[in-house]
Parts: C-alpha cells; sequence; structure tokens
C-alpha cells in the first residue's frame, strides 16, 4: 500500500484527556501508588474502542489463517505444483506479511491513539507496510496477466509458462514494489512539530510524490485489471461459443440421415454417435434368432418380437440421449459462462471497493490544502484495504477444486499430517 499513514489526520485536542485533572479528581479513591492509576485507566477503555480492538484482532488471525493454509496447500499437494499457483502462493505469502508484520502494528497504534514504539520501529513499519500493501497490489495485476495469456495465447504460453518465469514475474513484482514505495520513504519529513511528535506517518511538501506513489502502486494496475479481465471475459464468451456451435454442428451431422451409412441400422451407432462396424451376433441373439429344432413356431414368432422390441428400445434411448445432450450444451455453456462472470466480478469488485476509497482519500488529501479527514475515517479506509489481504485467498482458490480438496485434507488434518 502506498503511504498506508500518509498525511494521518491531526488529533483532534478534545479528545485527549487531561491526565492531570482526571488524577487529582481520582486521587481520593486511588492514592497508594501510580500502577494503580493506570491499571484503572486501562480499565475503563471505553466499550468501542474495546470491540474495535477484537475485530481488527480477528481480522488479522483470519488472514493470517487462510493465507497459512493456502500457502500449505500448494506446498504439500504435488497437485497444486503448476507456475500459475506460484503466483497464486507469492501473493499469499505478501499477504500473510501484511497480517503479521503491519495489522499489530496498526491495532497497537489506533488503541493508543499515539505511536509509542519509537521512531527506528516507525520507520520499519512504515517501510513493510507500503511495500508489502503494493506489492499485493500488483501481484493480482500479474496474475491477470498471467490468465490473460493463458486464455489467448494458449498454445504458445503453455510452452512458456514455467516455474523459472513465475519466480522471474514475483521478482519483478517485488522490485517494482520497492521502487514505487522507496522514494517517500527516502524523501519523508520529520516534523518537531507537537501535533506530530507521537504520530507515525509520512509528512511531505511535494504533490509529485503523492502522484507518482498513487498511480504506480493503484490506478495503473486498476486499469489494467480492469481491461485484461474484460478480454478474458471477452475470450472465454467467444470460446464458449465456439464450443457450443461445434457441439451443436456435430450432434446435427450425426443425427442426419444422409450423413449416417445406409448399411447400418440407424440403433447400430456407439455411445458417443458415432456409425460402429458390424459386429457378430454374441450368443444370446443367436439363439433367438435362428430356429432350433428344439423350438416350436409359435416360441421362434415370440423370440423374434422380443429381439425387434429390444433393439427398437435401444434405438429409441440412444435417439433420447443424443437429443438431451443437444438440448443440455447449450445451459452448461451458459451455466459455465455465469461463472466466469461471476468469479471474474468477484475479483473486480473485491479489489476495487477495498482499495479505491483509500487512494481517492489519499489523491483528494494530498493535493486539497484544506482538505481532510477525521482519525476514525483515516482509519476505517486504511484497514478497508488490509481486508483485501484476507479475501484474495478465499476469492483465487474458492472456485477452484484441486484447491478444495487440498484444504478440506488440511483441515481433516489427514494424509499429511
Amino acid at each position: 500500500m502506498v503511504c498506508c499513514t500518509l498525511n494521518r489526520p491531526k488529533a483532534a485536542k478534545h479528545r485527549r484527556i487531561d491526565r492531570m485533572d482526571f488524577f487529582n479528581w481520582t486521587e481520593g479513591a486511588f492514592a497508594t501508588n501510580s500502577s494503580s492509576y493506570d491499571s484503572f485507566e486501562t480499565a475503563t477503555l471505553p466499550p468501542s474502542k474495546i470491540l474495535l480492538t477484537i475485530t481488527l484482532s480477528v481480522v488479522a488471525v483470519l488472514t493470517t489463517f487462510f493465507n497459512c493454509l493456502v500457502i500449505t496447500a500448494i506446498a504439500v499437494t504435488r497437485k497444486l505444483h503448476h507456475p500459475a499457483n506460484y503466483l497464486i502462493c507469492s501473493l499469499a505469502v505478501t499477504d500473510l506479511l501484511v497480517a503479521v508484520l503491519v495489522m499489530p502494528f496498526s491495532i497497537i497504534y489506533i488503541q493508543n491513539e499515539k505511536w509509542v514504539m519509537g521512531e527506528v520501529v516507525c520507520t520499519i513499519w512504515l517501510s513493510i507496510d507500503i511495500a508489502c500493501c503494493t506489492c499485493s497490489i500488483l501481484h493480482l495485476a500479474t496474475i491477470a496477466i498471467d490468465r490473460y495469456r493463458a486464455i489467448t495465447d494458449a498454445v504458445e504460453y503453455s510452452r512458456k509458462r514455467t516455474g523459472a518465469r513465475a519466480g522471474a514475474m514475483v521478482a519483478v513484482v517485488w522490485l517494482l514494489s520497492i521502487l514505487i514505495s522507496l522514494p517517500p520513504l527516502l524523501w519523508r519529513h520529520y516534523s518537531d512539530d507537537e501535533e506530530h511528535k507521537d504520530q507515525c506517518i509520512i509528512i511531505h511538501h511535494h504533490m509529485a510524490f503523492t502522484l507518482y506513489s498513487t498511480l504506480g502502486a493503484f490506478y495503473i494496475p486498476l486499469m489494467l485489471i480492469l481491461i485484461l479481465y474484460y478480454k478474458i471475459y471477452k475470450a472465454a464468451q467467444t470460446l464458449y461459443m465456439r464450443r457450443e456451435a461445434s457441439r451443436a454442428s456435430r450432434h446435427s451431422c450425426m443425427t442426419n440421415g444422409s450423413m449416417i451409412p445406409s448399411s447400418y441400422p440407424a440403433g447400430d451407432s456407439d455411445g458417443d454417435g458415432g456409425p460402429r462396424s458390424p459386429e457378430p451376433i454374441s450368443p444370446p441373439e443367436k439363439s433367438f434368432s435362428e430356429p432350433s429344432t428344439e423350438e416350436t413356431p409359435r416360441e421362434r414368432v415370440r423370440a423374434s418380437k422380443k429381439v425387434s422390441q429390444s433393439k427398437s428400445h435401444r434405438h429409441d434411448s440412444r435417439s433420447e440421449s443424443r437429443r438431451s445432450q443437444i438440448y443440455q450444451a447449450p445451459r452448461i455453456s451458459g451455466s459455465r459462462e455465469r461463472k466466469a462472470a461471476s468469479t471474474l466480478g468477484l475479483i473486480i469488485g473485491a479489489f476495487v471497493i477495498c482499495w479505491l476509497p483509500f487512494f481517492v482519500k489519499e489523491v483528494i488529501v494530498n493535493t486539497c490544502g484544506s482538505c481532510n479527514t477525521s482519525i476514525e475515517m483515516a482509519d476505517f479506509l486504511t484497514w478497508l484495504g488490509y481486508l483485501n489481504s484476507l479475501i484474495n485467498p478465499l476469492i483465487y482458490t474458492i472456485f477452484n477444486e484441486d484447491f478444495k480438496k487440498a484444504f478440506q485434507k488440511l483441515i481433516r488434518c489427514s494424509h499429511y499430517l
């Protein structure tokens, strides 16, 4: 994420508690020592602050769990050892870093309403925050590029889609993330102002840094993702229509009398609809079709009727099967198309909902001198972006049957543990 705490709004002075007045007011009841006062202050946290801390902690734990699940599933399941899944694994590693190295410090920051861990830790936290969130967004764009190439140039790209190529793509993503996030950190302005002394923020006086960071970390990847997934959807739609037309044409040829050799009866085609060569009569059919010295004329007539009824029944069932396949093909294609559209909609929708509000706020606040947001709104938009690290492992794996089976095995603690 670019400048996740960029220009964090100034804390309102009326929100700060005058500790001396509060201490004098409670001096009669808590005059034993300072630790009693501290324990009382901790115990009287507002219920809303306690609920907020618990909620954010649950988000951090779930983000850690699901990303660890994805990483473990890919590592231990041989069927998932595919270059496309290596990108998913790298995305999960990046989101795991956000959950472990970024979210806990943000929770402490929000709870205390000031930075209490020193300047060095602040610089390290900001560096990890910006680099990991930016890298997570660029991973989504890289996955979109990989899927676009796989569906539009399947034959040629299948030769190039190797583990080494996936590793090179991951390295490029991390390099771009560092290049995008490094300039704001290097030119960070350290303020001695009392209002900013207890805050961990990035302050700079150049609008160019804001535009450079937001464009590289979000707006350019967003445009790339929208264009690529639109092309993926159109390519998939065209592919489904071609398959449907080919399937309908094949069934039409098989059911057209002029296309079936006249030497084969209508019911003597195999299960896939193609004509088959005449086969020798099986022993049961031969005993019914040929006269026997032990059979009476009436029995032979009954036997011949049974044979003709059996052939007629097989012919009707095969014709019905062909008709059902012809009518079912458009429904299958339509359901697949709807599933593909819903999957793409979830991917794009989750990304836009999580990150667009934050980056719109960043542009407005840093380009408009009189514009500002409250602390609560800034924290909400920041954590809305963090939430994307929880959604990513769910969206990018839940529609894959191989991942589902791997998750079930891991959750049941069987086969691998």
